[in-house]
């Protein structure tokens, strides 16, 4: 059972306007990265392979390619640091979890579009 301060806390950031996602869709997420004394936006776009559900420490993982090489990425949900998020695709999936796409190159990462009313 949780303190009612701790409740409070995080009822302030758990109140951020998100698009809605699952796995398997493709997201552009808008960071806010600090260097220095300087800050900019920086623009991670990839496919999520997990959400984790934890109130507010609930977080998503996007993987992008850089060349061959797979870069993952876990996000927090309820930062301030998230500029914002954009669901650039819809895929279709039968799993929470994509672990398999690590393994995969090539045609064999596609994963089809998921179309309304599916």
């Amino acid at each position: 059972m949780k303190n009612k301060l701790i409740e409070s806390v995080e009822s302030q950031f758990n109140n951020k306007e998100l698009p809605e996602f699952r796995a398997g869709d493709t997201v552009k997420v808008h960071f806010r990265i600090t260097e220095g004394n300087k800050e900019r936006i920086q623009v991670y776009e990839g496919l999520v392979l997990k959400i984790h559900n934890a109130s507010s420490n609930s977080t998503f993982t996007v993987r992008k390619m850089v060349g061959d090489i797979g870069v993952e990425r876990i996000f927090p949900f309820y930062t301030p640091k998230i500029d914002k998020i954009e669901l650039v695709r819809k895929g279709r999936v039968r799993q929470s979890r994509l672990y398999y796409m690590r393994e995969l190159r090539g045609k064999a990462a596609r994963i089809k579009e998921r179309r309304k009313g599916f």
